[in-house]
């Protein structure tokens, strides 16, 4: 049971220094940017091979084609794939667009309070369901731990809305904090996302 415990607090801890390394799930957008990238990279290997260009050209495009199979592999297949019968329909604006909006798609990350918000009540239900004297203090400790996140999170949100509020008192408000330790301000960092 113990062991139980501290694998779910050690969870919500990783869940809880950043979410800089989780991901959301492909959209449709970047599976049909991956699946056009190796049409993408097919032609170019095509074309490098037709064209008689260097042996080290040919090369690299024949490995870009391969390295190209891997993406669509990972991300899936989509459920429309985008025009990419001839050279001219890969090079199309809308193919542009659509890689330009996959890349944005691929910067967006989970909100850091969301996840350690659904780790702690995840936790907080496993304990439960086990339930015993080691069930019933989990769930009060991730509890009171849950409660300490959100007030931070209010704290972290109000600090910034005072230094977006009062931009004259920004420079007094970081000398103010200059006593915190690295791992607050690591800490901080990571919540301020």
């Amino acid at each position: 049971m113990r062991k139980i415990v501290i694998m779910m607090l050690l969870s919500v801890c990783f869940l809880l220094t950043g979410c800089d390394s989780l991901r959301f799930a492909p959209t449709q957008k970047q599976k049909q940017n991956a699946w056009l990238h190796n049409k993408t990279t097919e032609a170019a290997a095509e074309l490098a091979k037709v064209e008689n260009t260097s042996e080290k050209l040919q090369n690299l495009t024949h490995l870009s084609q391969l390295q190209s199979r891997e993406f669509t592999s990972y991300y899936g297949l989509p459920k429309q794939f985008p025009p990419a019968e001839t050279d001219e329909a890969i090079l199309s604006q809308a193919n542009f667009q659509l890689a330009h909006s996959a890349l944005t798609d691929a910067a967006n990350r989970p909100d850091v309070w969301q996840v350690a918000d659904a780790g702690l009540e995840l936790a907080i239900g496993i304990a439960a369901i086990l339930g015993g004297v080691y069930g019933t203090r989990a769930v009060q400790f991730l509890k009171l731990a849950k409660t300490k996140s959100e007030a931070l999170k209010e704290i972290v949100q109000g600090n910034e809305l005072f230094k977006k509020q009062n931009q004259d008192s920004t420079q007094a408000f970081k000398d103010a904090h200059k006593s915190q330790s690295p791992q607050t301000r690591q800490i901080v960092a990571e919540l301020k996302g």
